[in-house]
């Protein structure tokens, strides 16, 4: 579960269907910083340690720099400017990867994606007559989503350019259409800085590419009594009272599916007091999933965060793949626990993308019992 304490809603600026909301921290931390590693616009391959490897569009890294005594860590800086253009694939070493003592290269968001590709990546654990010989021995591989590049969602780009920062903003929560795209998080408010142009290079799900052409943000107008004002130090109360609304609504209402999501945490890297983790949704149906990636300290406090919010079918393969694994990958026992028949779960798969991984006849005879 996401935590937000010790950040601060301000708040939010709106461009078209794009509404940003800011997190500032009163008190930054020092002892873990963050830059980016610019790559390009080639696809990067990256090998993995079981001896699996992802593709995909991956135009930076971040860098995470820190101490062990508590003192300041050194920024090293982030250079954006235009990408390389290069053609082929570049490979990549491992999603994260300690590059000395005391500074760690990740791939941001690629991380969460992966752990999500891999769920149950190694298929049926039993061989179940019904799956194929390919299921069998190869599992979901290959095993692919879509998403859409920063670049292509709809207002975006403006979005963040007229962007107007607040003194010691260390976040953002993005909004599109009033559907939360993604979040955020950094230790210091230089690295936010010099990260917040990171965010036209992200990926975002197809929900919120779709909400981007056709939905536009409201806007929120705070409305003061002029009768309950008669003084400037009256005028500043009221406005810090619509801002404090504001913020306990967005907190308790905007935020609500991304805080109170159970997920399932994996530890990736131990960077001195610091923990980095990356998160699965528990793809509850009907609510929001998001994949998700943590740095936090030895306490718990947030310092990092970085989500992907999945879409309806892809919420739909998490919670197929979670429900056959639990049931050794057998349907009539996973089709019950569903409440539908053996053919009604055969063609959901289908439907879902896996109807590869049955065998022909089948399905055949699925489809015929539906006929």
């Amino acid at each position: 579960m996401i935590d937000f304490s010790g950040l601060e809603t301000r708040p939010a600026q709106t461009w078209g269907a794009v509404r940003m909301v800011p997190l500032v921290r009163p008190e930054p931390i020092r002892d873990l910083r963050l830059h980016a590693k610019i790559y390009g616009d080639e696809p990067s391959l990256v090998a993995l340690p079981d001896k699996t490897s992802y593709i995909s569009y991956i135009p930076h890294a971040f860098v995470a720099s820190w101490t062990k005594d508590g003192t300041p860590a050194a920024a090293y800086g982030t250079q954006l400017g235009q990408p390389l253009r290069h053609i082929g694939i570049r490979t990549r070493r491992r999603m994260a990867r300690r590059v000395d003592k005391d500074r760690l290269r990740f791939l941001p968001l690629h991380l969460a994606l992966e752990g999500y590709l891999a769920l149950h990546f190694g298929g049926p654990s039993i061989a179940w007559e019904e799956w194929t010989q390919r299921a069998l021995s190869h599992g979901l591989s290959p095993r692919i989503e879509a998403a859409y590049s920063g670049a292509d969602i709809q207002d975006l780009d403006d979005a963040l350019r007229v962007f107007e920062f607040y003194p010691g903003q260390c976040g953002l929560l993005l909004y599109v259409a009033d559907t939360l795209a993604s979040a955020f998080v950094v230790p210091h408010p230089e690295d936010y800085q010099a990260l917040h142009p990171t965010l036209i290079r992200d990926l975002y799900g197809e929900l919120i590419y779709e909400y981007a052409l056709f939905y536009p943000a409201r806007d929120f107008i705070a409305t003061i009594d002029a009768t309950t004002v008669s003084s400037l130090a009256d005028l500043r109360a009221q406005a810090v009272r619509r801002e404090r609304e504001w913020a306990e609504f967005h907190d308790s209402v905007m935020t609500e599916g991304l805080l109170t999501s159970t997920e399932r945490g994996q530890v990736v890297y131990r960077l001195g007091r610091y923990t980095l983790r990356r998160w699965l949704p528990s793809f509850e149906r009907q609510r929001e999933n998001h994949l998700s990636e943590t740095i936090t300290d030895d306490e718990g406090r947030l310092a990092y965060l970085k989500t992907f919010r999945l879409s309806e079918a892809q919420s739909r393969r998490g919670y197929l793949l979670d429900q056959l694994a639990e049931h050794d990958w057998h349907l009539p026992s996973t089709a019950e626990a569903l409440g539908t028949d053996v053919a009604g779960l055969g063609l959901r798969l289908e439907r879902a993308g896996f109807g590869h991984l049955l065998r022909q006849d089948i399905m055949d005879a699925y489809r015929k019992a539906r006929r």
